[in-house]
């Protein structure tokens, strides 16, 4: 009589079979340049391996005692001085190929990476290189091959940005007190493109939604009329934050 084969089922408890983990932080660091309407992302050089050489985004493992938040922003001050940023969790990432020290380390130890993404301006940042070289600020369309999936994680920052500008107030966290339209719309175009809005349909949106203050002061700049200078009112905001809205 013919026997059939047995498949063995795997025990997802078996302690031959669990994962090592070590967690680390990688931070897409946005910064916006409205001089030249370009969104610039910060990449650090890797000065050992894996991937010596290449260029990939500030990130660290985490400490023993430290909160992934903290962590992210100790990676922040290490690398930029700032004084209005946003920073928020993005993703986690952690498939079995991304790193390939898992592959050669004896206890195969995954790299998870629970990444973050930072939005500020590039006038207001300042980087601290501290005698390490390789850092720089990128513009977005000429990015190189990062290290690891940092390509990835890159990618899925800029769609969350996107995303965010578009129905929440993230660009009041990293403009200064008081701005004009102006100032403002220059930050939407940086990063959505020249072609998301015309200046009178936006302008016109903002203020109707009735959380921007007309501080009543004008600044002029170059050879055009004053400018009315603006500041966001979080209070007129608390009752729209949970409610489905569309800035532009």
């Amino acid at each position: 009589m013919r026997g059939k084969l047995q498949r063995k089922v795997a025990d997802p408890l078996d302690d031959d079979l669990l994962a090592d983990f070590k967690v680390g932080v990688d931070n897409v660091i946005f910064s916006v340049d409205t001089e030249q309407n370009r969104l610039l992302v910060l990449l650090v050089m890797r000065h050992e391996d894996p991937y010596m050489g290449y260029w990939s985004l500030p990130g660290t493992l985490v400490r023993q005692g430290e909160s992934l938040e903290d962590a992210a922003y100790r990676v922040l001050s290490e690398k930029i001085r700032v004084h209005n940023l946003y920073l928020e969790q993005l993703y986690t990432f952690g498939g079995p190929s991304r790193d390939p020290r898992e592959a050669k380390d004896a206890y195969g130890v995954r790299y998870l990476s629970v990444s973050h993404f930072a939005l500020v301006r590039f006038a207001e940042a300042e980087l601290i290189a501290d005698g390490v070289s390789g850092i720089a600020w990128y513009p977005l369309n000429r990015v190189p091959r990062l290290a690891f999936d940092h390509n990835e994680i890159l990618n899925y920052g800029y769609q969350r940005l996107r995303n965010k500008l578009e129905y929440s107030p993230i660009a009041f966290d990293v403009l200064p007190e008081t701005f004009t339209l102006g100032d403002l719309y220059q930050l939407y175009v940086t990063v959505l493109g020249e072609d998301f809005s015309d200046y009178s349909n936006f302008r016109a949106r903002l203020l109707k939604l009735g959380f921007l203050e007309d501080t009543g002061v004008k600044t002029s700049r170059g050879a055009g009329r004053p400018a009315s200078l603006y500041r966001f009112d979080a209070a007129a905001f608390e009752p729209c934050k949970d409610k489905p809205m569309v800035f532009i």
